[in-house]
């Protein structure tokens, strides 16, 4: 399974895309691409997101700028409010359409340099997302014209945003991604939907269709990192999720992220997280 080319809505009305995503149950995992920027705020939801070689939570009012062509996905854990759906707002646009509509302004320039910046994709911080959240909620009723104003409005806000972090390694346009796109993405593909029981070295080999010593080498080229921390990652980011959503008892979440032993689960989550998953739990449970 590889990520899919994604075919995005287009309207006679209007040169940029736009979805006003709600889903009652869950935000699925769909592991797909597209050559057009996304940027997407999340609502009412609490879960992981990965983006090319990235996974991490993400909770209400998360704000992503994903770049063109890199894999990403979400996939919810719990709504905030039961009664209310999951939200995605989701706007989609061209590199050149944009770089068109700045015609190099110099009233946004920023926005060009946050574009150059976001090809790994980039997560904006709380305090910029709660800026734009108003905005970017009530673009999908206007006009064409008031949300073509409304977007870049949006778009120089959040270029300001200098607390602004990289997300992937590398870019979904890299050469070195393109030079064995399938083979990694269908790796990537199988750690994403089944970290959560033993998954060995031979069967990603074969996923791959490369050696053990092969596949370890193409990994670290286009992540940065063994296969043994990305799992690592992979796991513990679904127990924040279920430590922070949910009242689980600790060692049933080690259990169903992928850990035999409670030990292990508690000795790697405080190596990545500095600090024990009770304590993590109590964050939240003073918030």
């Amino acid at each position: 399974m590889r990520p899919y080319l994604e075919i995005l809505p287009q309207s006679p009305e209007t040169s940029w895309s736009m979805l006003n995503r709600r889903l009652d149950n869950v935000i699925p995992f769909q592991w797909h691409h597209h050559p057009e920027f996304e940027l997407t705020l999340t609502l009412n939801s609490i879960g992981q997101r990965f983006i090319g070689d990235h996974s991490g939570d993400y909770g209400d009012g998360d704000l992503v700028l994903v770049g063109p062509n890199l894999p990403h996905t979400w996939a919810s854990r719990a709504k905030i409010d039961e009664h209310k759906p999951h939200v995605a707002l989701v706007f989609w646009f061209h590199r050149e359409w944009l770089l068109q509509i700045s015609g190099g302004a110099v009233e946004f320039r920023p926005i060009e340099a946050m574009v150059m910046r976001a090809d790994n994709g980039l997560q904006f911080s709380k305090e910029i997302a709660a800026a734009v959240r108003l905005e970017f909620e009530a673009v999908f009723e206007k006009p064409p014209v008031e949300r073509l104003l409304s977007l870049l409005s949006i778009l120089v806000t959040i270029a300001g945003d200098r607390q602004a972090m990289p997300l992937a390694s590398a870019p979904g346009q890299s050469q070195e991604l393109r030079e064995s796109r399938e083979r990694i993405d269908r790796v990537l593909t199988h750690m994403h939907l089944n970290y959560a029981r033993a998954v060995s070295l031979d069967e990603l080999a074969d996923i791959a269709a490369l050696s053990v010593s092969g596949l370890h080498r193409m990994f670290r080229r286009h992540t940065g990192t063994a296969i043994s921390d990305y799992l690592m990652r992979m796991r513990i980011g679904d127990a924040c999720a279920r430590l922070s959503s949910t009242n689980q008892a600790v060692h049933h979440i080690s259990d169903a992220v992928g850990y035999n032993s409670i030990a292990n689960f508690n000795r790697q989550f405080k190596t990545l997280k500095g600090m024990t998953p009770r304590e993590y739990r109590r964050l939240f449970v003073r918030r």
